[in-house]
């Protein structure tokens, strides 16, 4: 993962002492070198001490962040003491990075309360906090409202901003890729292109039939195709596979490989029934694997906003992702029900994964054009889940996040599959079904919904809802 890059203030006052900021350099500075964080910060000679107050250090600070613009992802502001809201809102007001900002305050010592000593950063982040407010500067906060930058709960919030800022500057500048039509029984998988649009995110199409037509051209002995298949064969157990139908898939994934390249693609939606059964004769299921393995996000029946999904849940965790169908319920337990799709899932969620058919898809295409589908059971671990829709009617985006886990619990069935245990799921469902969301979801072997929330909610300012948000273990005491 690229090590992100942090713009740093600390605030200041006039009525504090200078020391106070001095030591909150230091202090800053080693906690972001410890956790990997390259900080974009204004000397120690420039402003009192290196810290932020007066207009001028704002416009010097600001300047120094828009020379660094296409590196800043987040911005940190830390508050040795009472700091000078005025000064740190106008050096992002001038800054102009639109950016997710995280707000910290040092914590007061009782046996620290002199003169010489008090810190008043409890009382000057909520000013600050009011001030971004008005200049409408979205922020974050810290999971505790004052801590010292090393305390082990600043650190988790500096992951879970790092986290916040992936996911915001990913989809921001996303680029989705659709090929072919959606299934023309899949309305649910309907969306908004303008809405994704001027939320950052663009589309890009192809018709199915040129890669179809482009792929059969391909020699068999083509460099390229040779290799796509020794990893094919390499990836997953090939032995009940056709080599008849492996060349297909490798040939088909060399294509769709060069168009993702070329049109410079975070992930693609692919129209993978029936079209593909009746005139190319295999399933897609194991190319998207590899995609969705390789950090290209890959969804099923040209779902969209269900790639876009998959892309912000990587860009949280750093590994895969996958879209999954609200399947089964999982007997007489009201918490568990079944996940499942055809075979499509990155090989990372996967146990015993082997080359398979679609049964179900056969009964109508016949069972010999659907060999590519992956088979396999995604082992216990943790889960988070979600999903970003596009309401049109309303003209919003919306999203819906939360987590639970997976189980090992008994299932005997095909293709790839899940039990999972997510608390209060009835709820859920009826949440689901009541705003018309889609029946994919997208899932993840991460706790990764806090990030997720933070980037749609605070910085998309996309309606968010997050299921049994709960409280802040770390804060039980």
């Amino acid at each position: 993962m690229q090590r992100p890059s942090f713009g740093v203030i600390i605030g200041n006052r006039d009525f504090f002492p200078d020391q106070l900021v001095s030591a909150a350099r230091r202090e800053v500075l080693g906690v972001l070198e410890e956790m990997n964080i390259q900080p974009v910060i204004l000397k120690e000679t420039e402003g009192k001490r290196g810290g932020v107050q007066t207009y001028n250090d704002a416009k010097v600070c600001a300047d120094l962040f828009r020379a660094h613009r296409d590196e800043i992802q987040g911005v940190l502001v830390a508050l040795p003491n009472f700091g000078d809201e005025k000064g740190i809102a106008d050096t992002l007001k001038l800054a102009q990075l639109n950016v997710p900002v995280l707000i910290q305050g040092y914590p007061d010592d009782l046996g620290s309360m002199k003169v010489e000593t008090r810190r008043d950063a409890f009382c000057g982040k909520v000013s600050v906090c009011n001030n971004l407010r008005q200049y409408r500067i979205p922020f974050t906060l810290t999971a505790k409202h004052v801590v010292h930058p090393e305390d082990e709960t600043f650190k988790d919030d500096l992951r879970q901003f790092a986290g916040v800022c992936r996911v915001v500057k990913g989809i921001r500048r996303a680029r989705i890729g659709a090929i072919g039509a959606r299934p023309s029984a899949f309305n649910t998988v309907r969306y908004s292109e303008k809405l994704l649009e001027a939320a950052g995110v663009s589309v890009s199409t192809v018709d199915l039939s040129e890669l179809l037509g482009r792929a059969p051209k391909l020699p068999n002995d083509d460099p390229q195709v040779h290799q796509r298949l020794l990893h094919m064969q390499a990836y997953a157990d090939a032995s009940n596979t056709p080599p008849d139908s492996l060349l297909l898939m490798a040939k088909l994934a060399v294509v769709v490989s060069d168009w993702i390249y070329t049109n410079e693609l975070n992930a693609i939606a692919f129209q993978c029934w029936t079209s593909i059964q009746q005139n190319y004769g295999i399933n897609a299921c194991l190319m998207m694997s590899m995609f969705s393995e390789g950090l290209v996000p890959s969804a099923c029946e040209v779902d969209i906003t269900g790639a876009l999904t998959m892309y912000a849940m990587q860009l949280a965790s750093g590994a895969p992702s996958a879209l999954v169908d609200w399947n089964n319920n999982y007997g007489q337990n009201l918490n568990k029900c079944v996940l499942f799709h055809c075979g499509n899932w990155a090989k990372s969620f996967l146990t015993g994964v082997k080359i398979s058919t679609a049964p179900i898809l056969g009964t109508v295409v016949g069972v010999e054009n659907t060999f590519g589908a992956l088979e396999g059971r995604t082992s216990s671990g943790p889960l988070t889940y979600g999903r970003i829709t596009t309401d049109d009617i309303a003209g919003r985006i919306c999203a819906y996040v939360g987590e639970g886990r997976f189980t090992d619990d008994e299932l005997n069935t095909f293709g790839a599959r899940a039990v999972v245990e997510v608390p209060n799921l009835q709820e859920l469902m009826r949440y689901i079904c009541r705003n018309g969301f889609e029946h994919h979801a997208v899932m993840s072997r991460s706790h990764t919904a806090n990030m997720l929330a933070e980037a749609f909610e605070t910085y998309m300012q996309w309606d968010v809802y997050y299921h049994e948000r709960h409280k802040d273990m770390r804060l039980a005491a």
